[in-house]
C-alpha cells in the first residue's frame, strides 16, 4: 500500500507540474513583428516573441499567439523589431558637482533605443556603480552599464579621477583596486603614461584575465601591445600610426624626445603618419588584428563634430534642452581649443579624419571587431547621448559598410568584446529581451534607426509617449 501511495503522490506532482507549465503566463508577448535578424542580415516577418522579464522565452509564428498567455500583449503592427543598441564608448564624469547632471543623461539613452553602454572612465565611479545596480534592479530608467571605473594613466594625467601608475608595484595596486570594485574592463589613457608602464598594465591585466582597451602612447606600437594580449583600441589614431611605413623610425624619434624639453605629442606626429601611410602594411596589420579578434572603436562622429566646432552654431541644437547647464559648461574647453587652431590645421584635421574613416571597411572585411561608440559625455562638446550613436552608425555605413554591418557594430560586436554574446546580440529564445521597435526597415535604409516606436528595457516597455515623458522629465 505504501508503494501505491508513493506512486500516486509522484504522479500527482508530475500532473501538477505539467499544469503549471501549460498555464504559465509570460510578462509580455509581442505579436506581428518583423524581426530584424542583425547577425543574418535579413528580415523575418510575422513573428511573435514571448518574454518573461529580461529574457526571450520563445519566438514563434504570430498565428500561434493563443498558445502564449501573457500579462500584456503588444501588437507591433508589422513594424521592425531588433535588439537594443549598444554605445561602446561613453563617459559619465565631471566631478561630484555633476553627479545629478550625469544621472539625468541616462533616460536620454533609452529615448534613442540605447539599452546598453560601455562607460570608459571618469571621476564619479561610486555613483556609476550605484546607477548600474539600480538599472539592473529596475529602480532607475537607463541603459545597462559596463564600466572601466577610473582610467589608468601616468602621473598628473589630464583627466580627473585617473589612477597614476609608473612602476610594476603601482600597476599591481591599481589593478587590485579595479578588481575590488568589480570593473568590467581596464581603460588606459595616454596623456602621461610611459611605454613601459603601458605594456606592464597589459601584461599584468592579461595574467589576471582582465580585458584591456584604451588610448596608446606613441612610444608604443599597436602590434606590440596586441601581441601581449591587448583586447582593443579606442579611436583611430593608433591604428593609423601602425599603418605607416615609417612607424618604427617615427616611434624611435618620439621615444628619444620623450623626456626632453621638446617632446613630440600625438597631434604633432600626425602629418608624418599621414604622409607615410602604406596600404600593404595596413592590409597585413588588419589581417593580424582580425586573427586576434581585436576590437576597434572608430568614434567617427565625435571627430566630425569637434572638427566642425569653429564653423557650426550649436546654440539652436534641440538636444541642448536636455543637457544640464553644468555639463554644457564643460563644452567650452573643446570650443576654445578649436578656435585656437589655424585654418591650415583645421583642413589637415579633416583630411586626416577622412583617411582614418577609409580604414573602417578594410578592418571590418579583415575580421577586426569594429564597434560603434559615440564618446559622448561631459567635455565632449555637442555629442549628445543617444542621438550620437545613431550618427556614428550612419557614418560607419557611409564609409562603405552595409546597413546590416553597421547594425552589427552596435548590436553584435559590443557583446562580443564584453564576452556576453550568449545572452545579447539577437532576438532568439534564451537571449536578452532588450529591444527596439522601428517604423521602417533599417536593413534597407540605416536612417530608419531614428524612427523609434517603442523600447523594451529590463522587461519594461516604453511606448513613444513614455519615451517623450522620460525626456520631458529631464528638460531644462
Amino acid at each position: 500500500m505504501k508503494q501505491v501511495a508513493f506512486i500516486c503522490a509522484a504522479l500527482g506532482l508530475l500532473l501538477t507540474g505539467s499544469a503549471q507549465t501549460a498555464g504559465k503566463k509570460y510578462t509580455l508577448v509581442i505579436t506581428n513583428a518583423n524581426i530584424v535578424d542583425v547577425p543574418g542580415g535579413k528580415i523575418i516577418p510575422g513573428r511573435l516573441l514571448a518574454i518573461s522579464g529580461d529574457t526571450i522565452k520563445a519566438v514563434d509564428d504570430t498565428k500561434a499567439a493563443a498558445k502564449y498567455p501573457a500579462d500584456r500583449y503588444f501588437d507591433a503592427m508589422g513594424k521592425y523589431v531588433m535588439p537594443g543598441l549598444w554605445d561602446m564608448h561613453i563617459h559619465l564624469r565631471g566631478g561630484d558637482s555633476t553627479i545629478g547632471a550625469n544621472k539625468a543623461l541616462l533616460p536620454l539613452f533609452l529615448a534613442y533605443g540605447v539599452t546598453t553602454v560601455r562607460e570608459c572612465g571618469g571621476d564619479i565611479t561610486p555613483s556609476v556603480m550605484t546607477w548600474r545596480r539600480q538599472v539592473a534592479a529596475g529602480e532607475l530608467a537607463g541603459p545597462r552599464i559596463f564600466t572601466s571605473g577610473p582610467k589608468l594613466d601616468g602621473p598628473q594625467g589630464v583627466w580627473a579621477g585617473s589612477i597614476p601608475v609608473e612602476t610594476p608595484a603601482q600597476i599591481a595596486a591599481a589593478l587590485d583596486s579595479l578588481q575590488k570594485i568589480r570593473v568590467d574592463f581596464v581603460k588606459i589613457y595616454d596623456s602621461k603614461i610611459s611605454g613601459d608602464a603601458y605594456l606592464g598594465i597589459v601584461r599584468q591585466a592579461r595574467r589576471r584575465g582582465m580585458k584591456v582597451t584604451g588610448h596608446m602612447p606613441f612610444t608604443v606600437e599597436l602590434k606590440e601591445a596586441a601581441e601581449l594580449g591587448m583586447d582593443g583600441s579606442e579611436h583611430l589614431y593608433y591604428v593609423f600610426k601602425a599603418c605607416s611605413s615609417k612607424e618604427d623610425s617615427i616611434t624611435a624619434v618620439i621615444r628619444q624626445q620623450e623626456h626632453t624639453d621638446k617632446p613630440i605629442g600625438l597631434f604633432a606626429a600626425l602629418p608624418s603618419l599621414y604622409n607615410t601611410y602604406d596600404s600593404m602594411k595596413a592590409a597585413r596589420l588588419f589581417a593580424y588584428l582580425g586573427s586576434k579578434k581585436f576590437t576597434i572603436t572608430p568614434t567617427l562622429f565625435i571627430s566630425k563634430t569637434l572638427a566642425g566646432i569653429k564653423t557650426t552654431d550649436h546654440s539652436k541644437d534641440s538636444l541642448l534642452a536636455y543637457i544640464d547647464p553644468k555639463i554644457i559648461a564643460t563644452y567650452q574647453g573643446r570650443v576654445r581649443g578649436a578656435q585656437r587652431q589655424s585654418d591650415e590645421q583645421t583642413r589637415f584635421t579633416l583630411q586626416f579624419q577622412a583617411a582614418c574613416a577609409a580604414l573602417v571597411p578594410k578592418m571590418y572585411a579583415a575580421g577586426v571587431n569594429v564597434v560603434a561608440g559615440s564618446d559622448c559625455g561631459a567635455s565632449n562638446s555637442y555629442v549628445y547621448p543617444g542621438e550620437s550613436i545613431h550618427e556614428e552608425i550612419k557614418l560607419l555605413v557611409a564609409t562603405g559598410l552595409t546597413p546590416a554591418e553597421g547594425l552589427r557594430t552596435a548590436v553584435v560586436n559590443g557583446p562580443t568584446f564584453m564576452g556576453v554574446q550568449r545572452f545579447f546580440g539577437s532576438l532568439q529564445a534564451g537571449k536578452c529581451s532588450d529591444l527596439i521597435v522601428l517604423d521602417r526597415d533599417p536593413l534597407a535604409d540605416i536612417s530608419a534607426i531614428d524612427g523609434i516606436s517603442a523600447v523594451l528595457s529590463h522587461g519594461k516597455l516604453y511606448s513613444r509617449a513614455d519615451l517623450a515623458a522620460l525626456l520631458a522629465a529631464i528638460r531644462h
